[in-house]
């Protein structure tokens, strides 16, 4: 998970260094693509289909491109044109030598209200507090406790419907790990449990990712900016070893 958890590391810091204004996001897909298969691995997202739903369309990128307003999911196009102003959520995923690695950055191109570039901070802060709580001996929802504490108390909303969730040879496995929760309550976290934790937090007051047009993509119900971050993180007994740090 080292090896594959580096790689997926390595895309987002190459997408930090070459996404601007006037790109199209099916360019960083391809860009994403070509660095995995490179590096010996395989995009776990693409052609991805959720267990049990013969009825949805594969997932068919690398990469999920989510802009402003979208949460989750956004496909790359060679029509979607990252503008000034915007706020790009990019999740990656590769898998190597068995077994899956997964994480997300909010990216902020050029300028954007102070309150956006507050709620970018506060979201890659959740991120910090979740994993803190990572460590053997606590409840699962200690993790989820601590995101929404943070989110709440500087004022925004967390996204309730998307969660984070275990991860390993398969990419979503059990348990899932919601954003919010109480504390000392869920499952007792074990050293060695391999989790993706992924707060999704809105400038809104929106507490549901709703489909876009039945699509992939979800948006926030009031159509205001969200962020989102994720690491793949391996539970240990002082503290949470990151499998995706930059």
């Amino acid at each position: 998970m080292r090896a594959s958890g580096a790689i997926v590391a390595q895309v987002l810091d190459m997408i930090g260094r070459e996404i601007r204004e006037g790109m199209a996001t099916l360019q960083l897909d391809r860009m994403a693509e070509d660095y995995i298969r490179d590096h010996g691995g395989v995009p776990s997202f693409l052609n991805y289909t959720p267990k049990g739903d013969p009825n949805v369309t594969p997932y068919p990128a690398t990469l999920c491109v989510s802009i402003n307003e979208e949460v989750v999911h956004g496909v790359p196009s060679k029509k979607r044109i990252i503008k000034e102003g915007d706020i790009v959520s990019v999740d990656c995923g590769a898998y190597k030598g068995g077994y899956h690695g997964d994480s997300a950055r909010t990216y902020i191109i050029g300028d954007v209200p102070p309150e956006v570039r507050k709620l970018v901070t506060v979201t890659r802060e959740c991120l910090e507090r979740g994993i803190a709580q990572a460590v053997a001996g606590n409840r699962l929802h200690d993790i989820s406790a601590a995101v929404e504490e943070h989110a709440r108390s500087n004022g925004f909303s967390v996204i309730e419907n998307m969660v984070g969730h275990g991860i390993g040879s398969e990419l979503h496995e059990e348990p899932a790990v919601p954003n919010y929760g109480r504390k000392n309550t869920g499952v007792k976290l074990r050293e060695g449990m391999a989790l993706a934790i992924e707060p999704m937090i809105a400038l809104g007051r929106s507490r549901k990712a709703v489909s876009k047009n039945g699509a992939w993509v979800a948006v926030t119900e009031d159509g205001k900016p969200s962020a989102h971050f994720e690491h793949t993180i391996i539970v240990r007994k002082k503290s949470a070893e990151i499998m995706t740090l930059p």
